[in-house]
């Protein structure tokens, strides 16, 4: 069975209904409330065990209720948490206001989240070496992927790197990255250049890296040693679109773990996406494999 290792976040979403934005000084009365668990981390991890890969997370929470939720939420999965530090800061929190035309306004405490540096890598190096793929976002510090990436190319792992929020890495980072996931926004933000294409360009040639551009409901386009390649979107009843991003970069990774071949990583992160976007919230809209394989059948590689 293909292996998965995730390093990343986790976070516990606050979410208040409105019918309306607050404005600077305004209080408005909320509909609903949920809570939920989320960081992009987390959610990568649950989709690509979903999709059948063993899966272990590395991260870190606080000694409090939202951290033993993330204990129980991944033992209720499937996921290996022998990763997941518990330390002195409180679980990360996003406080999230959403309005009746799906905008929304949020605010991230990251907490527990900060704990993690170089030497959270080095204390599982074992885990990152046996993985067939790392994967890894930037809401957690840099460092701690910088060196997560080291370590997994010196053992033959690979790395992929869903740059998200963007956040500039220093030089010495892109050598270790071997597919890079951005979408639209965030290639034109680390590139430092408008036009999409010469931005991907840009981006491969810091270290030969493949890039991976999704583009909502276009698709998504490659760009590696061949040149560029687009793959259309697979077709969905979309009604809510939290969460695509994560589904197909847990797609993409399991895809690429299972076949050492991104092209059919990609197919499976499209599948995974367009699932994603028929549920209202995250957590629903990370398909099983068999839930994948009933609504969205495989789909021939461009």
């Amino acid at each position: 069975m293909s292996t998965v290792v995730v390093l990343g976040s986790f976070n516990m979403d606050l979410v208040v209904t409105v019918k309306s934005l607050p404005g600077p000084g305004e209080t408005v009365l909320g509909n609903t409330f949920q809570r939920g668990p989320g960081g992009k981390g987390s959610n990568q991890a649950i989709g690509a065990r979903r999709l059948g890969a063993e899966v272990s997370f590395i991260g870190a929470v606080g000694d409090d209720e939202f951290g033993a939720a993330a204990h129980r939420l991944y033992a209720h999965e499937g996921i290996d948490a022998s990763g997941l530090a518990v330390v002195e800061q409180p679980t990360g929190v996003a406080l999230i206001v959403v309005d009746e035309q799906a905008e929304n306004q949020i605010a991230v405490a990251p907490g527990a989240n900060l704990a993690l540096s170089a030497h959270t890598a080095q204390q599982h190096e074992a885990i990152i070496a046996e993985a067939d793929v790392l994967i890894s976002q930037l809401e957690t510090p840099v460092e701690a992927f910088i060196e997560a990436a080291r370590i997994a190319r010196a053992h033959g792992t690979v790395v992929v790197l869903n740059p998200a929020p963007a956040t500039e890495l220093p030089e010495g980072a892109w050598e270790h990255i071997d597919i890079l996931i951005p979408n639209q926004h965030e290639l034109i933000s680390l590139a430092g250049i408008e036009n999409p294409e010469w931005a991907a360009t840009a981006l491969r040639n810091r270290g030969d890296i493949d890039v991976v551009v999704t583009r909502g409901p276009f698709g998504a386009t490659w760009t590696g040693a061949h040149g560029s390649q687009r793959f259309p979107a697979v077709s969905a009843n979309a009604v809510d679109t939290t969460g695509a991003g994560d589904a197909f970069s847990a797609g993409l990774a399991v895809g690429v773990a299972e076949s050492g071949d991104i092209a059919t990583g990609i197919a499976l992160g499209l599948r995974a996406g367009a699932h994603a976007v028929t549920r209202v919230g995250v957590i629903d809209g990370l398909a099983t494999r068999e839930q994948l394989d009933a609504a969205f059948p495989e789909i021939a590689v461009p």
